[in-house]
């Protein structure tokens, strides 16, 4: 069992902000937005269509989102999918196989008047969420190959309703993939650039430089450590 944190989501160069984390650890995953034209007729939301309370405000309601991830029953969509039109992301996410996992972690601004002393002070990198890969990583050639009913399951992931088709790589995750209820740190509390153990222990990254925009791979231990981690904050917020 093998496992690759990816980051995702919305961040200070695309739209121009991150997405909050509250004391309790609770997050809004917000999208970027969609950089590429999309195919004629593709359903492609809005900031606005996914009913943020503070959209209006940041000036970018009428923005078409990049939705990847896909989470099922969060912002509309039914099935959980991703695609990544870069190399840098995409080979080691095609090294993985059925039933490995992939962390999807984005950068959040910490919010509200009493932020709690595990948060870091202004920003961080956080684990939002996971896929156990229901099936093999997908170059776009194995893609093609697949049969029309199989394909049909990445119909809404944002790569299919570009008018180019440019993911190097699609995932499909299983029935025990989620998106958190509550964000797991992997910046210290001391500021978001430090990196946390969960980084400099058990990732393959050393935690120097913007470590927080690079794909981190975990062996075996480094995944069951993760998870259970992941595990534990969640049932922690499940049941107050």
């Amino acid at each position: 069992m093998r496992s690759v944190a990816i980051n995702v989501g919305a961040n200070t160069n695309e739209p121009g902000f991150r997405g909050p984390i509250r004391g309790d650890g609770r997050f809004e995953y917000v999208p970027i937005p969609e950089s590429e034209p999309t195919r004629d007729g593709a359903d492609v939301p809005t900031y606005g269509d996914l009913d943020f309370e503070w959209v209006d405000a940041s000036g970018v309601a009428d923005r078409p989102v990049h939705l990847d991830p896909t989470f099922a029953g969060v912002h509309g969509r039914d099935r959980y999918t991703y695609g990544d039109p870069y190399g840098v992301k995409a080979r080691p996410l095609l090294e993985l196989a059925a039933g490995d996992y992939v962390f999807f972690y984005a950068t959040l601004s910490t919010v509200g008047d009493e932020p709690a002393e595990w948060l870091a002070p202004e920003w961080g990198a956080y684990v939002i969420g996971q896929f156990r890969l229901a099936r093999d990583p997908l170059t776009p050639a194995a893609f093609r190959e697949l049969p029309a009913d199989e394909r049909a399951v990445f119909a809404a992931n944002a790569h299919r309703k570009r008018a180019t088709f440019d993911a190097e790589v699609l995932l499909e995750g299983d029935g025990e993939s989620a998106l958190y209820e509550r964000a797991v740190p992997l910046s210290t509390p001391e500021a978001g650039v430090d990196a946390n153990r969960l980084v400099t222990e058990l990732s393959s990254d050393s935690g120097k430089g913007p470590w927080w925009r690079r794909p981190m791979r975990f062996d075996a231990d480094g995944t069951a450590t993760l998870l259970e981690m992941c595990d534990r904050e969640n049932r922690r917020a499940a049941f107050g």
